[in-house]
């Protein structure tokens, strides 16, 4: 998700901080210009695109294999990419939730022994507030949510699948020195936004521009969770900017996270 939005100006600042940068990114079109941009702007030579469709796990693998078959390295994954869009994928599972859960899931599952071999590393995982509406049903997990509101409400069950997948891989990860952090980077103004009903957006596009932060400011909790040293005995908490908080109770039930986490190594494959 490096090609717009929160993921860009991420990865704008840690290119000006002198590091290798991949952006994961579907568009290729978009994913090559903001890499070319990015260089440009800082002058840091190592950046690349690599192609990679969150909604689709054959996508996913792909990546991870070209992605491990050509990098020696990897310190730091960060798992930004998110759509609110309503939908079913190629693998059959909810758009929202499968780009915001289940492929970074699927993802950071298969690049995992690599974070461990070049440890000290983190994973990043960009969550949001609206996991305080987030329900998971375990017995209907990755399906579309019912009712008039399914989309709004398959995006905030995606959220608090992103605290929840923090908190046990955290827990998993203890004594690896790989840690993991959920971030909560305010209300920003991006292109989730695209994908709000037409009804919606006349109200709440002028109250984006107003009130929201721009892409750099939203960006930098994310580059404090990923960069900030004396972190690591915060793994698997919730962060927002103002440091860490107690994510609403539903993020904090570890036997949840624990289901979670099985029910979604069974719809991937794992």
């Amino acid at each position: 998700g490096g090609s717009s939005g929160i993921g860009a100006a991420t990865a704008l600042e840690l290119a000006r901080c002198g590091a290798r940068v991949i952006l994961a990114t579907r568009d290729a079109v978009r994913g090559e210009a903001a890499a070319s941009r990015i260089r440009t702007e800082t002058g840091n030579e190592e950046v690349r695109f690599m192609h990679l469709d969150l909604a689709s796990l054959r996508s996913v693998r792909a990546f991870a294999s070209t992605f491990l078959h050509q990098e020696p390295h990897l310190h730091l994954l960060i798992n930004n990419a998110g759509v609110s869009a309503g939908g079913t994928t190629e693998d059959g599972f909810s758009l929202p939730f499968q780009v915001n859960h289940l492929g970074h899931f699927l993802l950071t599952q298969l690049l995992l022994e690599r974070l461990r071999s070049c440890a000290p590393s983190r994973v990043v995982i960009v969550a949001s507030s609206a996991h305080c509406a987030g329900r998971l049903h375990l017995k209907s997990l990755g399906r579309p949510p019912p009712g008039l509101f399914s989309t709004f409400q398959g995006y905030c069950d995606s959220k608090l699948a992103n605290v929840l997948h923090a908190r046990e891989l955290a827990t998993r990860e203890q004594g690896t020195q790989v840690t993991c952090y959920a971030v909560h980077p305010g209300f920003v103004n991006t292109a989730l936004f695209r994908h709000a009903p037409l009804w919606l957006k006349p109200l709440l596009l002028p109250l984006a521009w107003l009130l929201f932060l721009d892409a750099s400011e939203g960006a930098q909790v994310v580059l404090d969770c990923a960069t900030q040293d004396g972190l690591e005995p915060l793994s698997g908490r919730y962060f927002t900017d103002c440091g860490p908080r107690q994510p609403w109770p539903a993020g904090r039930d570890d036997r949840l996270a624990r289901a979670l986490w099985e029910g979604s190594e069974r719809l991937v494959g794992l």
